[in-house]
Order: structure tokens, then C-alpha cells, then sequence
């Protein structure tokens, strides 16, 4: 049975906590059957918009609904301390009663999320730290004893308790097709986020995946899948008027999740709103 989500920016107008507290709320009500939030400190150093912190916003809708599970489109795991994020997401799993996703990526901008503080935004290094940073947080969130040694994190053995609500934490990694590396990093873990790039000789624009193209997808991760447990292929894409064909197509394809971005430039708070009371195929 195909799920639907909503994923919610955290700049801009929607850098108001309240506003995206009030749109999980409306989402939970509407029959929504996630949330996820944005994770971004700067997003355009030209525009520098207004920008609030996802995992305060989480802990508040994870305080305030019941039912949707809630998580982040994608958290920058690069550019934080992955003990940290283990206490968080097991904070956030106990808060919400074991609803906890974690997206994870190499987010978008290198300049304005990491290079701006110092960090270094190369891709091929911020992919070895979100390799790493993914092994730790697992490792520390079964609540046993774990140590890592790594290029870039050294965790001498520890033990975190408590352990989380779920066996364990989902991880959705998301990547940008045809790129194929964060496509073998998804397969490691539980489910995946992917964005179809179009690249041409001036530039790309990323597309809505396609059922054809998300089997391809699809197809790649099942070669390099470690385990043989339940997998989840969120979709990013707008449904048109009557979406029983396509959401067919996704299905067979093995799409599970449709999640409905609100993009800040295109959808004002306001429409967001009568977009998410509307429900997941209204």
C-alpha cells in the first residue's frame, strides 16, 4: 500500500517553528502519513533567508501529533557530530513513541552549509563523512558497547542508553540520479530518498522520477542490498488530478512512499496549508 508524505522547508516564511508545527498537525489530521522537515543553517549565502532549526521544529511536532511519523528530507550528517545526532534521534524516537525516520545526504550546497563555517564542502569528502557518521550512529543507538576508528571519527568504546523505541531507527539515504555511489550507500541501510537529475551541456535541473525510471533505481539498489528485510523508495513529485493510474505504476515499480515537497519559491505557507488539509490525493 502506497504512504504519502509531506516534507516541509525550514527557510523563508516557513522559518516560523509554529508554522510548521501547525502543518504537522493539519497533515496528521488530513490523513498524511509522515512529515519530514528540511535541515539547513544558510541555504544562499546571496539571499540568506530567514532559516529555523529542523530538530527543535521535530521535537515539537513529535510532542504535538501522534500518529505520522516524523523525520528530516535530509538531515547534512557532514556537518555534525554523529554522537549527537545519536542522542537526538533517540530523544526524538522516545518522544514521539517510535516514530523516528532518519533521511540522510550530502545536502545541496557545499558553499553556504559547510564551506561558510569552515568546513570543507568537497562532495567526495562530505560523502566519506556521512559513511562514517551513518556507522557511528547505529553503532552507538543499539545501545551496546561500540568503538569506531575512522579518517574522520574516532569513538573510543561507549555505550548510549536508552535504546531507541524501534530495532532500529530507519535510515532513507537520498541521492541524485544517475549518480550511482549514494545509490550503493542506500542499499545499506533501510530505505531511499532519490531525485532524478537531467544533465546538460549548461547545467542539470532535477526532475520528478518517473515509474520507469524509479524501477532503474530501484533495480540498482536491489544488486547492492545487504540485507533482505523491508526497503522503503520515497517518491518526490506533485500527483495529478486522478493519481490511481500512476500511483499503480509506482507501486509495481516498488515505490512505498509519495512525498509531496512544499518549495518555498512556489508555495506560500497559506497554500501549503489548504495543500495538507486537502489530505495525501485531495
Amino acid at each position: 500500500m502506497m504512504r504519502y508524505a509531506v516534507n516541509l522547508p525550514v527557510i523563508g516564511e516557513y522559518a516560523d517553528p509554529r508554522t510548521l508545527v501547525s502543518l504537522a498537525r493539519d497533515a496528521e489530521e488530513a490523513g498524511w502519513d509522515a512529515v519530514f522537515v528540511w535541515d539547513s543553517l544558510v541555504f544562499d549565502t546571496r539571499t540568506a533567508p530567514p532559516v529555523t532549526d529542523p530538530w527543535v521544529v521535530l521535537s515539537a511536532i513529535a510532542a504535538t501529533t501522534s500518529r505520522v511519523r516524523i523525520g528530516t528530507m535530509v538531515a547534512q550528517l557532514a556537518r555534525r557530530r554523529p554522537w549527537k545526532i545519536a542522542r537526538e534521534i533517540v530523544a526524538l524516537d522516545h518522544l514521539s513513541g517510535g516514530r523516528m525516520i532518519l533521511g540522510a545526504g550530502l545536502g545541496f550546497s557545499g558553499e553556504a552549509e559547510f564551506e561558510q563555517f569552515g568546513e570543507d564542502g568537497n562532495a567526495r569528502v562530505r560523502a566519506d563523512k556521512l559513511d562514517e557518521c551513518l556507522t557511528i550512529v547505529r553503532g552507538l543507538c543499539t545501545g551496546e558497547p561500540f568503538a569506531f576508528t575512522g579518517k574522520h571519527y574516532t569513538v573510543k568504546e561507549t555505550t548510549f542508553r536508552p535504546r531507541p523505541v524501534q530495532d532500529p531507527i530507519p535510515v532513507w539515504v537520498a541521492g541524485y540520479w544517475p549518480n550511482k555511489r549514494p545509490f550503493r550507500r542506500a542499499a545499506r541501510w533501510e530505505g531511499a530518498a532519490p531525485a532524478e537529475m537531467d544533465i546538460r551541456d549548461d547545467g542539470f535541473s532535477i526532475l520528478p522520477s518517473s515509474p520507469d525510471s524509479a524501477r532503474t533505481m530501484i533495480d540498482y539498489i536491489n544488486q547492492h542490498r545487504t540485507s533482505s528485510g523491508p526497503y522503503d523508495v520515497i517518491v518526490s513529485r506533485v500527483l495529478p488530478p486522478d493519481p490511481a493510474p500512476l500511483i499503480a505504476e509506482y507501486e509495481a515499480a516498488g515505490v512505498t512512499w509519495i512525498l509531496r515537497d512544499m518549495l518555498p519559491w512556489e508555495t506560500p505557507p497559506a497554500e501549503a496549508t489548504r495543500i495538507v488539509r486537502a489530505g495525501p490525493l485531495g
